[in-house]
C-alpha cells in the first residue's frame, strides 16, 4: 500500500510525502508504483527550477518527501506544481483504493 499526504497551511501547499510500494504486481514490473514514483519525482525536478526556492527533500526506497518553508508557499509556480501533482495522484489512484490512499492534511 502506498500512502501519500499532502500537507496544506492556510490554503496553501506546502509539501507532500509518499511512503510504501504499491504491491499491485511483482517489483520493477508494479506500474501503479512506477505511475506515482514519477509524479512525485517530478515534484523535484520542477521545484529545483523555480530560482531562489529551497526546499527539503528526502527520498529513499518506497519513501520521498518533499516540504518547504512556508515563506516561499504562496509562489504560484509552486501552487501550480503542486496542484498539478496532487490532481496526477488523485487520478493514477482513482479506482486503486486496495493499493493506494492519499489524503489532504492541515497542519
Amino acid at each position: 500500500m502506498t500512502n501519500i499526504v499532502f500537507y496544506k497551511k492556510n490554503n496553501l501547499i506546502i509539501g507532500f510525502e509518499v511512503k510504501g510500494h504499491t504491491g499491485k504486481d511483482d517489483f520493477g514490473k508494479d506500474l501503479l508504483c512506477c505511475q506515482i514514483s514519477t509524479v512525485a519525482q517530478l515534484a523535484i525536478v520542477g521545484l529545483n527550477d523555480i530560482e531562489e526556492l529551497k526546499f527539503f527533500k528526502e527520498i529513499s526506497d518506497g519513501y520521498l518527501k518533499v516540504s518547504l518553508d512556508y515563506k516561499f508557499a504562496d509562489n504560484k509556480q509552486v501552487q501550480y506544481l503542486f496542484k498539478v501533482c496532487l490532481d496526477s495522484f488523485r487520478s493514477i489512484i482513482i479506482d486503486e483504493k486496495k493499493y493506494a490512499k492519499l489524503e489532504v492534511k492541515n497542519v
